[in-house]
């Protein structure tokens, strides 16, 4: 398990969202190698990066988003520098609003603390005074046609992702039953052929071998498969095949959410006989600080493990929604043995 680490630069912001965001780059062409600073926004969730996007307000506005915490934000909120500035009408007339004096001193201000770039949003015409000082200063100045809610709210999600903790696990990660299901176990127990299995069986693969997993939200592990290894899944025996073109696309999924992990372990028959027949062998493990289920499946002889990982999968599901199958089972017994019935 590993550690990576992104950065990116905004000139890099700006040709990935270009288009998306209707992004036009009017001053400050000589700061697009300013860096957007992961420090604010790695290791938070989604719902806490959005001081490091500054989508200002006028005095004492309360900005309130989805799933996110009020906070009272004050004009020009300059707490994160390096973070990028968005500004709208409501910001752009109060600027305008102050005497030149006062105008100086928030300028000043705002620059002073190396905002990684401005955008003016809602297609506004951007005033002279701040091109001058864009240019002045190299921060990169863009406009965009978006509205500032809009355009904050995907660079926010794409931030959250991107700067994101990332760690690297050993085994297979596959979609199955609509879940994201890793599957782990040592080396040469069968996970590849499992996944081969699973794949004729109609389920997606994600990455094979290092899948990479990223927290995005307070409960949201997303799992993704690195560049070099997409589409590829090494079967012992065959070698490395291209399961999109064995399978077609619909074999391979992009990405998903991580929502269970299954260890396959190598168990004789003494082995099998100690396990708990009522709740099976079920725990949690640890993944980016959030608590992922995980069940033990032995590997022995005779057993269908395609089968038992699509049930895997199915009782997770209800067990999600509230359902229990041992402890209504044991309600059963319980309910016969006061009831004395036969």
């Amino acid at each position: 398990m590993s550690d990576i680490h992104n950065n990116i630069l905004v000139d890099e912001l700006f040709r990935i969202h270009q288009e998306k965001l209707g992004l036009q780059w009017i001053a400050g062409q000589q700061g697009g190698k300013r860096q957007i600073i992961p420090e604010e926004i790695r290791g938070k969730p989604a719902d806490e990066a959005d001081d490091d996007i500054n989508n200002s307000r006028g005095p004492s506005t309360k900005a309130t988003k989805r799933g996110q915490r009020p906070s009272l934000i004050g004009y020009l909120n300059l707490i994160h520098p390096h973070q990028i500035q968005v500004l709208g009408d409501i910001e752009l007339k109060y600027l305008e609003g102050l005497r030149d004096i006062s105008r100086q001193d928030a300028l000043r201000q705002l620059f002073s603390h190396q905002p990684a770039c401005l955008i003016i949003t809602d297609g506004i015409e951007t005033p002279v005074f701040l091109k001058r000082k864009c240019n002045e200063n190299s921060v990169p100045l863009f406009t965009s046609l978006l509205s500032s809610n809009k355009l904050t709210d995907t660079l926010h999600y794409y931030l959250a992702n991107f700067f994101a903790d990332i760690i690297t696990m050993h085994g297979v990660f596959m979609e199955v039953n609509a879940i994201g299901v890793l599957l782990t176990g040592p080396s040469g127990i069968g996970k590849s052929e499992l996944a081969l299995d699973l794949i004729t069986r109609g389920h997606r693969l994600v990455a094979d071998d290092a899948p990479q997993f990223s927290r995005i939200a307070p409960d949201i592990i997303n799992g993704t498969c690195p560049a070099p290894l997409q589409d590829f899944l090494e079967v012992r025996g065959l070698g490395i095949i291209n399961v999109r073109k064995l399978f077609g696309d619909s074999a391979i999924k992009i990405n998903k959410y991580l929502r269970l992990i299954v260890c396959l372990e190598p168990m004789d028959k003494e082995g099998l006989l100690g396990l708990d027949r009522l709740e099976g062998s079920y725990r949690t493990r640890r993944v980016l600080d959030i608590e992922i289920p995980e069940i033990t499946v032995p590997v022995a002889p005779g057993r269908n493990l395609a089968v038992l990982l699509e049930c895997a999968a199915r009782n997770h599901m209800l067990w999600v929604s509230g359902y229990n199958a041992s402890k209504e089972f044991s309600g059963r017994q319980q309910s016969l043995i006061e009831h004395g019935e036969k």
